[in-house]
């Protein structure tokens, strides 16, 4: 009988996987930008691109040399402006370059970023920003009054505004200028009081920010509702990012190919910030910036076109591609695609499947919280992918499951319990919710702190995870447990379901 401190899934890492990356380097997050900036300064960073009528797609880089540059002149402007070491600063963007520079620019300044959802409600932007204390805020220009209504009642004191054409070829600027800029909104007014991206870039261009930054420094607050709604900052540091970037890299990467990436999933998620973003900083990898995943035509244009060989994306994004009537028409080539992690939601099979016979690559089904940024489990890359399985931990994480009553007590292999989890990407805890933190992070009886996920799960006996459902999502019906997860499954197996949620009401007296 297999036990979790054996670790059975180690038998099943692929055989480039080590099961151990100890000891993790001792830098910064943003030292992979550094690294990248000096030792592959021509290598492409970030690839925004446009199809236009006539003409097509076009395009525009930046290389790494460029995008260390800019952060490093913002990161001196913010010091300038007065940002103190370990004060948060918000971000308000899509995925384009400027939020990579903008990123990693807070970073080096010593600041926190606070990755802000930009199409929120104005209320909730506001609650985000009063909660975390944000004493500047670096937004693109269609979101720009929204900032400004509810600025007022929070910390910030500094506005930086950019324009989504910043970046954009030639040709495509031009356009936008003319025809698309003041009908959607990105032109605005600037208040004399803040700053334009550019007008930054240029004043404090060849200038370094001059803080220092250690690995226990925080680096992100990462908002997440949770089950109860009330959104939390999961605190990180740098540390626990770094080591997590190069979980991904051992887990997907191979050797002597240079892998693209593409960026549909949105970077101000944890998901998109640390699986994507830092993921390919840190091998010195292109991002493909696709801005709103939403816009299909756009993904499988970009796919087809740049070529890209890993993809994050969630059950969705996947489904909605397999469904694109190009795509069904054979009219976009898909084959450039080596791996893709699939997340955030279960990952139906038929989806799976479809994906992997359009695309020729793997879809892994993975998991990963807010509160261990990212991934913690994922499915191998040439071994066994098991249907309806999370996979297998990452190097360096150790799992329990134990009893949902008495919280302590892990059961045996194969039983359900709640999901417990250490390893080196754990988050601090909670942004001033020492209770909620309490509650997350507790010691166990060997001395080490564990996460607690709020999962319900399973492991099998061959160290395959499967998540049955959240605790709280449990339902007590007829004197039974019944988890929304696998009345889900049932319904997802009718050809005529595409997609499906499930959720408990009381029943009418």
């Amino acid at each position: 009988m297999a036990s979790y401190a054996e670790k059975p899934w180690l038998r099943n890492f692929d055989n480039n996987v080590p099961p151990s990356l100890q000891p993790y380097p001792d830098h910064s997050l943003h030292h992979f930008l550094i690294e990248a900036g000096t030792h592959h300064g021509d290598s492409v960073a970030t690839l925004s691109s446009a199809h236009l009528p006539v003409v097509g797609r076009v395009k525009k880089t930046l290389s790494y040399r460029e995008v260390n540059a800019h952060s490093d002149a913002l990161a001196a402007a913010l010091v300038d402006m007065g940002l103190q070491k370990g004060e948060r600063v918000a971000i308000l963007m899509p995925n384009c370059a400027q939020f990579v520079i903008t990123f990693f620019a807070i970073l080096k300044a010593g600041g926190v970023v606070v990755a802000v959802n930009p199409t929120f409600p104005a209320r909730k932007i506001q609650d985000t920003l009063i909660d975390s204390g944000a004493t500047m805020a670096i937004t693109l220009s269609l979101f720009y009054e929204a900032l400004k209504g509810v600025q007022a009642m929070t910390s910030v004191q500094q506005v930086i505004v950019t324009n989504v054409k910043e970046y954009l070829p030639g040709l495509a600027k031009f356009l936008f200028t003319v025809a698309r800029e003041k009908k959607e909104g990105h032109r605005i007014e600037k208040r004399p009081d803040d700053h334009w991206f550019q007008d930054v870039l240029t004043r404090y261009a060849g200038k370094k920010p001059g803080v220092e930054v250690v690995p226990d420094d925080l680096a992100i607050f990462q908002y997440t509702g949770g089950t109860t709604g009330i959104p939390k900052a999961a605190m990180s540091t740098h540390r626990a990012l770094v080591a997590n970037s190069l979980q991904c890299i051992a887990w997907l990467s191979r050797e002597g190919v240079e892998d693209i990436f593409i960026a549909a999933i949105p970077l101000f998620h944890v998901f998109g910030m640390v699986a994507v973003m830092s993921f390919a900083v840190a091998k010195h990898s292109a991002m493909l910036m696709v801005p709103n995943a939403r816009d299909i035509d756009d993904v499988v244009d970009v796919i087809h076109q740049y070529r890209p060989t890993i993809f994050m994306g969630v059950p969705a994004l996947f489904n909605a591609i397999n469904n694109h009537e190009g795509v069904k028409a054979g009219k976009y080539d898909l084959s450039s695609i080596y791996a893709c992690i699939s997340g955030s939601a279960p990952l139906p099979p038929s989806t799976k499947r479809r994906f992997e016979e359009l695309s020729g690559g793997v879809i892994l089904e993975g998991f990963g919280m807010s509160e261990a940024p990212t991934a913690s489990h994922v499915n191998p890359v040439r071994g066994e992918n098991r249907p309806g399985s999370i996979g297998l931990p990452f190097p360096d994480m150790e799992m329990r499951i134990v009893d949902l009553d008495d919280e302590v007590t892990d059961v045996p292999v194969g039983e359900i319990g709640e999901l417990l989890m250490h390893g080196p990407q754990l988050m601090r805890g909670y942004h001033g919710m020492p209770t909620e933190t309490a509650n997350a992070l507790r010691e166990g009886p060997d001395g080490k702190l564990w996460l607690y996920t709020g999962d319900i799960a399973r492991m099998d006996e061959d160290g395959y995870f499967y998540i049955v459902d959240r605790k709280k999502d449990m339902a007590l019906i007829g004197g039974f447990n019944v988890y929304p997860r696998n009345v889900e499954d049932v319904l997802m197996e009718h050809p005529a379901v595409r997609e499906v949620g499930v959720a408990a009401i009381p029943h009418p007296d």
